[in-house]
């Protein structure tokens, strides 16, 4: 679990990625080599995914409100329906049977990771849509990404770049919807989930504390270390090589859900 924090901080530091679409993978292999059943490994790892999100995006927020990076506007209109999408998609976490949330997150990383090798670079549209298209993405964004244990920016980055949105802009706004996301979704997946019989030591709810307290401090104290090695390595090619990575491991989700 500390290799998987320092894992995920060196990722986010490297390439901007963010933790849970590292940490989620990670615990679920980690569990199931364990003896705990794919059910249950799942499960556990996106509550504690979610967890783990909360405190790295604080200070990640923090960084890019110094830059100006963070869209105060855009977040007020779109937190109310994100927070409706991370209830939802929460509440179905604690309900769904762990194969299912496997096959959703093998979906997602294996398109994430299509469009970090081949995804159009260009927007699609001018502008982001009106009010009624912007709820609708926010809620979508909340639902799914609470339902797979990943943060704000896997999908709202690309969201947003598509409709032309500043990247940067886009990236540090992200990291405010983690926030909006990762809280209210672990809370909900720690009060109201029903710890499973065959869950790893130190689970709470669905979520594991001993993963938490194991990963938070590496992958705060690592990020700025993958970022110091960015300046020095091509970030470029990193970033495919990850993707390359990334859609394995999504296939061979996919796979054991599907098999």
């Amino acid at each position: 679990m500390m290799g998987t924090g320092v894992f995920a901080g060196l990722l986010a530091g490297l390439l901007g990625v963010g933790g849970g679409i590292v940490i989620v993978p990670v615990l679920f292999f980690l569990f199931q080599a364990l003896g705990i059943s794919a059910d249950t490994a799942m499960v556990v790892a996106t509550a504690t995914s979610l967890a783990t999100i909360v405190p790295t995006s604080v200070s990640s927020i923090m960084a890019h409100k110094k830059k100006g990076n963070v869209d105060g506007e855009l977040l007020k209109f779109w937190a109310v329906f994100i927070l409706i999408g991370v209830l939802a998609g929460s509440t179905v976490v604690t309900r769904i049977d762990g194969q299912w949330l496997t096959l959703l997150f093998g979906t997602i990383a294996t398109l994430s990771a299509l469009n970090m090798l081949i995804g159009k670079k260009t927007a699609i549209r001018d502008g982001l849509p009106g009010k009624t298209g912007q709820g609708i993405m926010a809620t979508c964004i909340g639902f799914f990404s609470s339902m797979v244990g990943i943060g704000g920016g896997t999908l709202t980055v690309p969201s947003l770049t598509f409709c032309n949105y500043p990247a940067h802009r886009a990236v540090g706004t992200a990291a405010a919807v983690g926030l909006i996301i990762s809280l209210p979704a672990a809370l909900t997946m720690l009060i109201v989930g029903e710890r499973p019989a065959d869950a790893p030591f130190a689970t709470y709810g669905l979520v594991n504390l001993l993963g938490f307290a194991c990963i938070v401090p590496l992958t705060v104290l690592f990020a700025p270390v993958g970022a110091a090695i960015a300046n020095k390595l091509n970030a470029a090619v990193l970033k495919k090589v990850f993707a390359v990575v990334l859609i394995i491991t999504g296939v061979r989700m996919l796979a054991q859900s599907l098999l």
